[in-house]
């Protein structure tokens, strides 16, 4: 089996991962982080909502950013999803990605749109830290029964 070629700047590792999140194979999203990362979502710490958001929560692992994304596409509608990256700043290992996201959650059917910031280190070609900071308000309300 060849080896594939990966990109190495942070830049062009945040571009390949973006355009993987967009495809949607949580096996490839994944494929881009390191086997540990240090991986934080904005939400409240209380398990208030936990049910209805399984996604939403620290993980460390590779196998855990493929869960995450497996997790999104479960909970919500696929083909009313949609991402607006309006900006990506790059600062040697950082970037941060600036958009918004659109989603329909499955269980209620409530669309919610959330503004948010995407936090990322990438070292050795590898995403080794992945925090977002999202409107988790709107997402809590689209869930809630």
């Amino acid at each position: 089996m060849a080896a594939i070629s990966t990109p190495t700047s942070t830049r062009a590792v945040v571009e390949e991962l973006l355009r993987r999140i967009g495809e949607g194979d949580p096996e490839q999203i994944a494929a881009m982080y390191a086997e540990h990362s240090d991986w934080k979502l904005d939400w409240p710490e209380s398990e208030h909502g936990r049910a209805a958001t399984p996604w939403i929560r620290h993980r460390s692992s590779r196998a855990d950013a493929a869960a995450h994304f497996q997790q999104i596409a479960e909970h919500h509608v696929p083909e009313k999803a949609a991402t607006q990256v309006e900006r990506l700043l790059v600062d040697g290992d950082d970037a941060v990605v600036l958009g918004e996201i659109k989603q329909t959650a499955r269980s209620t059917g409530r669309a919610y749109r959330a503004r948010f910031a995407l936090h990322l280190t990438v070292e050795d070609g590898l995403v080794t830290r992945h925090h977002v900071y999202e409107d988790s308000l709107a997402v809590a309300q689209a869930f809630a029964h």
